[in-house]
C-alpha cells in the first residue's frame, strides 16, 4: 500500500486502486472480479491498512499488486498457511486469500483443506477457469474429462474436482459460488463472505478468454443463463427459468425439475424445495453441488452459512489462559535457562 490510510470513510472504489499496471490479458474475467472487490470493500468501515490480500501463484494471484491495501504474493499453494499465521497474531485484520483452481486445488489442496476445517476467520476467493492460464493452458484439477489441452492432447482422463465439495468435506462454515459476469451478485456474495465470522469460501466462475474461452457459456451465457442457472435465496423455493416457471422438488434423495406454470404461489413452498443455508448437515448443500448442466440448472449463491467457534479465537483464548496461569514469560530467561540439551 502506498501509505498509511488517513482518509476517512466513506471510501470509493478508486481508494482501493493501487495504480499498478494490470498485467492480465485484455478481456480476462479477473478484471471484473478485481473491480467488484474494490467496490465491495468501499462499502465497509474498514481502513485500507486493515485489509490484507494474500495469494499464491497463478493469474489471479497477481491480485495483491492491484489492491491499494497490504498484500503478500506467496509461494505456490501456500497462501492459506501464510494467512492462517497472520490471522492468529492480528485479530484486527480483514484477510482475503486469493487463489485459483490450480494453485488452490492441486499443490495447495492440503493447505486449503486444513484452513477450512480449522475455521480460521478469513475469506478464501477461488477463481475457477478450469485451466492453468499463467503457464499457457494445461488442464487443471477442475477441467472436464476429455478436455484437450497442451498437456492433454488426447483429452484429459482425470475426473474433475468440484471445488464446493472440497469446501463442504472440510466443514467450511460459509460456502458460496458466484460468476464474473454478474457483478451485482458477485458483490453481494463478497459482502456476505466478509460479514461471516469463520472461513468463507467463495468460488468464482471466471472466463479465461485466451486458453479456455467460453468454458462456462453453456451455463452462464446471456442467451442461456435464465434456463440453466438457479440463484439460491435463503428461505425461498428453488425457482428458475426466464418466466420463473420451473422449480426443483425432492424425490427421495434426488432433486427433480418440475413445471410450475399452473401452480398457486402459496403452494410452491409445499411443492418445491426451499433453500436453507443454515442446515448443519452438509448433505443438503452437497446435493446442491451435484446439480449440473445439462441435466439440472447450476446453483449460484450461498450454499451454507453456519456459526462455529473460530480457530484463532480459541487459540488466543488458550494464550490468555496460559498467561494468566503462568505469567507473561521472559524470552531472555527462556534462552539462558537450564532446560538445555547437548548434540554429539
Amino acid at each position: 500500500m502506498s501509505s498509511i490510510d488517513t482518509k476517512k470513510i466513506p471510501f470509493t472504489k478508486n481508494d482501493f486502486v493501487s495504480g499498478q499496471e494490470i498485467r492480465w490479458c485484455p478481456g480476462c474475467g479477473d478484471y471484473a472480479i478485481l473491480a467488484t472487490m474494490q467496490r465491495t470493500l468501499a462499502k465497509f468501515d474498514i481502513k485500507r491498512e486493515n485489509h490484507v490480500f494474500i495469494s499464491g501463484i497463478g493469474c489471479s494471484s497477481r491480485f495483491p499488486y492491484y489492491m491499494n491495501t497490504y498484500g503478500f504474493h506467496t509461494v505456490h499453494g501456500r497462501a492459506p498457511t501464510i494467512a492462517s499465521g497472520l490471522r492468529c497474531v492480528n485479530p484486527d485484520l480483514s484477510i482475503w486469500v486469493i487463489t485459483g483452481d490450480g494453485d488452490g486445488l492441486s499443490i495447495g489442496g492440503n493447505h486449503l483443506l486444513h484452513c477450512m476445517r480449522r475455521n480460521m476467520n478469513l475469506n478464501i476467493l477461488l477463481v475457477n477457469n478450469r485451466t492453468y492460464g499463467l503457464t499457457k493452458g494445461q488442464y487443471s484439477p477442475t477441467s472436464e474429462m476429455g478436455k484437450v489441452t497442451k498437456s492433454s492432447p488426447m483429452g484429459s482422463i482425470d475426473h474433475p474436482i468440484n471445488a464446493l465439495c472440497v469446501a463442504l468435506a472440510s466443514e467450511a462454515t460459509f460456502v458460496a459460488r458466484t460468476l464474473d459476469n454478474d457483478p451485482i451478485h458477485m458483490s453481494e456474495t463478497f459482502k456476505r463472505a466478509m460479514d461471516h465470522k469463520g472461513t468463507s469460501f467463495v468460488e468464482v466462475y471466471q472466463n479465461c478468454n485466451i486458453f479456455n474461452d467460453k468454458a462456462f457459456v453453456p451455463v452462464t451465457g446471456r442467451d442461456n443463463r435464465d434456463d440453466r442457472m438457479i440463484y439460491l435465496e435463503d428461505g425461498k423455493p428453488l425457482i428458475y427459468g426466464k418466466e420463473k416457471n420451473r422449480g426443483i422438488r425432492l424425490v427421495g434423495m434426488k432433486p427433480e425439475i418440475v413445471d410450475i406454470d399452473n401452480q398457486e404461489l402459496d403452494q410452491l413452498p409445499v411443492i418445491l424445495m426451499s433453500h436453507n443455508e443454515k442446515t448443519a448437515d452438509p448433505s443438503y448443500a452437497y446435493m446442491l453441488t451435484q446439480m449440473d448442466h445439462p441435466e439440472m440448472p447450476v446453483p449460484f449463491g450461498v450454499f451454507r452459512a453456519l456459526e462455529r467457534p473460530t480457530y484463532d479465537d480459541l487459540l488466543n483464548g488458550q494464550v490468555k489462559t496460559a498467561i494468566k496461569k503462568l505469567g507473561p514469560g521472559d524470552l531472555k530467561k527462556l534462552i539462558h535457562g537450564d532446560n538445555t540439551w547437548t548434540v554429539n
